[in-house]
């Protein structure tokens, strides 16, 4: 799993499936209050803004939350430096790549930061600034979860973002759900359903990083399949060596077989050596690897960026499945070179 997913991602978010809001009454805010699968959820407006500080224009990201954002996910625990804001006032949290790049810090009462949005509607535009809505905020906060959101996401309260898009104050963009531990996803999706109706759609946090979980499974696949190839290749190692120890081992299989000892025994003998060559290298192998993801996992020793190691999890199906694969090539390896034993080849020796 991804570390920041479960920062910033809702166990459930409800989405408009037509436009950019959707309306939501009291009765229905009740309704989700009182479903026995929600611990809390959030009201939250998002869309995009021109973020303006000392004559410099950024574009970024604003989701403008309320008071129930921070019991919804984690997010405050990654702000440093500043704090989260507080509600009802023109306070922002910024993405760390957002301040680099527009050169503000934190609680900077000289110069304010300015968020525009275009005035919706139509006809002639007369004037450039009347042609947008524009709020000033005072950054109290900056947070660091990794680059993608950095250098596009700012927060601000919900009343920042009511002002600043002029919707309606029942309108939302989405709703994020925070779910009992031990309430039953499918369960809380209908309900919710029943309340919301038609106009959203509810996804999860696969469903909100469908790309990233997609390239990931991905990822594992061509891992897989290129742990196979090397696997394979490794296969004429094993046969090379069992051929050539049979034929170090000639004139001492030909002593055996003179005392009696079968073809199919002796060829047993170099197939089950084989079998456990491979079986036991796969195994010291498997407990490397093991110790080497652990340690990842702890100390985050290989980064994607300075601030997110590349996640890693050890899942026991996926230990099966390699000592499977290595057991299999295996123990083919070896029936290959112990077949290679004939009764021609123990007269030869002689």
């Amino acid at each position: 799993t991804l570390q920041f997913t479960s920062l910033i991602d809702p166990d459930l978010k409800a989405l408009p499936t037509e436009g950019k809001t959707f309306t939501l009454s009291e009765e229905q805010i009740s309704q989700l209050k009182n479903t026995e699968e929600i611990a809390h959820f959030s009201k939250i407006l998002q869309e995009q803004v021109i973020v303006t500080f000392d004559g410099k224009n950024y574009p970024a990201t604003l989701k403008a939350v309320d008071e129930n954002y921070e019991s919804v996910t984690s997010i405050d625990n990654a702000v440093s430096p500043g704090n989260w804001f507080e509600q009802n006032t023109n306070e922002m949290v910024a993405g760390w790549g957002v301040s680099v790049n527009l050169s503000f810090g934190v609680l900077d009462y000289g110069k304010r930061v300015s968020l525009s949005v275009p005035k919706p509607g139509k006809g002639q535009v007369s004037s450039l600034k009347g042609a947008f809505n524009t709020v000033d905020v005072i950054n109290v906060g900056i947070f660091d979860i990794n680059e993608t959101l950095n250098d596009t996401y700012i927060y601000t309260p919900l009343s920042v973002g009511q002002q600043l898009l002029g919707v309606e104050l029942n309108a939302f963009s989405s709703l994020e759900f925070k779910l009992k531990p031990n309430a039953d996803e499918a369960t809380a999706r209908e309900k919710i359903k029943q309340i919301l109706g038609n106009p959203v759609a509810l996804k999860n946090k696969i469903q909100l990083n469908d790309a990233i979980y997609k390239m990931l499974n991905t990822e594992n696949l061509a891992v897989y399949l290129i742990f196979t190839l090397v696997l394979i290749v490794a296969l004429f190692n094993i046969v090379g060596s069992l051929i050539m120890m049979i034929l170090d081992k000639k004139k001492t299989l030909n002593t055996l077989f003179n005392l009696g000892a079968t073809v199919k025994s002796i060829q047993k003998i170099f197939f089950l050596q084989g079998t456990l060559m491979s079986i036991i290298g796969g195994l010291i192998g498997l407990l490397i690897g093991l110790v080497l993801v652990l340690l990842q996992k702890e100390f985050g020793m290989v980064p994607i960026t300075p601030s997110l190691p590349y996640p890693v999890s050890v899942n026991l199906w996926n230990l099966v499945l390699v000592f499977l694969t290595i057991s299999a090539f295996g123990i083919l390896a070896s029936k290959i070179a112990s077949m290679r034993i004939s009764k021609n080849l123990l007269e030869s020796a002689l």
